[in-house]
């Protein structure tokens, strides 16, 4: 049987812009009392597979310290957010490096995703346990997808090969440290762990998730994800 630990990073330094609120959308209040952050964790922190989490804040974070989980006998440390994503989490991982072993698995989970759900994620890792590299949940495009320039249609994809990505992403914590120092190494732009991977020339596992894990990026998907959320309850 494997012995293979779980960690988890949530990168939760970004301001959120695009939310036009007074503070980072990683704190804005969800209607059943908890930030959109403690909601995340609430759902990956009660994941028994889950042995230990690091949350990357912006240095001048003042709101993370209010957090119900700030002392969580499974929140190994919070690490310094870095300028983009990836420099999050390449922080994450070097504080969370004393704590895991090179074939250990890391979770990367966006903050802004409060509606995941814990069913999803223990399928994710139950998908992955044997696998060398890792993957990520994801949902297929139902809608037909149009490449264009500028706002005139240049032609449409074929939607049957694409998926939206999601998180969790789940990497052996050596190959997710290989692929991030890569990107950096080489000036490469990505939004997500598993294109440093693709960049590596390795290949990420696909486990098909629901359209209810939404990032929360502008102010109507609050409301929806008040709904999301109150649904899983039932």
């Amino acid at each position: 049987m494997s012995t293979d630990q779980h960690f988890l990073i949530v990168p939760a330094s970004g301001i959120g812009s695009r939310m036009n609120a007074q503070q980072p959308k990683q704190y804005l209040k969800l209607e059943n009392g908890l930030s959109v952050l403690d909601q995340t964790l609430k759902t990956l922190l009660n994941i028994e597979k889950i042995k230990g989490c690091v949350v990357a804040i912006a240095e001048n974070d003042t709101d993370f310290k209010n957090s119900v989980f700030v002392n969580h006998d499974k929140l190994l440390a919070t690490a310094m957010g870095g300028k983009e994503r990836l420099h999050s989490v390449i922080s994450a991982l070097n504080t969370l490096r004393p704590f895991a072993q090179d074939n250990d698995w890391v979770l990367v989970h966006d903050a802004a995703r409060p509606c995941v759900k814990a069913s999803e994620i223990e399928n994710l890792i139950k998908q992955l346990k044997d696998h060398p590299v890792g993957g990520l949940l994801a949902t297929k495009v139902v809608d037909t997808v149009k490449k264009s320039h500028g706002n005139i249609v240049e032609s449409t994809l074929d939607r049957s090969a694409l998926w939206q990505a999601q998180t969790p992403q789940i990497y052996r914590f050596t190959v997710l440290s290989k692929a991030l120092k890569n990107v950096v190494q080489n000036n490469l732009m990505i939004t997500d762990e598993a294109s440093s991977i693709e960049y590596l020339g390795l290949e990420s596992v696909l486990v098909e998730a629901s359209k209810s894990n939404l990032k929360i990026t502008v102010a109507e998907d609050l409301t929806l994800a008040n709904f999301y959320l109150k649904q899983n309850e039932n």
